[in-house]
């Protein structure tokens, strides 16, 4: 079950494609990452600011991700000229049973 999510979002100076080769280049490392039951990348098309949406399986596995290497040299990597980080408790879906968030639909009041 997924408990936390992270958000983050980049503004950075690099092309697009230089952008999405860093990503490219750096998403094995994130198959390691233990607790992370998925992350998705999305692009703001009017700004062309990056996201990445991480999902986690506690606030635990959330907490350690954040003090590993990996996670510091996120804004270095995409040279990054602001960094927003929210952190959010997943409440419920939307579709349970549909994906990454896939689970079990809580009763009903």
């Amino acid at each position: 079950m997924i408990a936390s999510v992270l958000f983050v979002r980049i503004k950075s100076d690099l092309e697009p494609a230089e952008f999405d080769r860093r990503l490219l280049e750096r998403r094995p490392q994130f198959l390691d990452v233990p607790g992370l039951v998925q992350k998705v990348y999305g692009r703001d098309p009017d700004t062309g600011d990056i996201c990445g949406i991480y999902f986690f399986e506690s606030a635990e596995a959330l907490a350690a991700f954040r003090d590993t290497e990996l996670a510091r040299t996120i804004p270095d990597a995409y040279e990054a000229t602001d960094v927003r980080r929210e952190v959010y408790e997943l409440l419920y879906a939307l579709r349970p049973e549909r994906g990454p968030l896939a689970m079990e639909a809580p009763d009903a009041p």
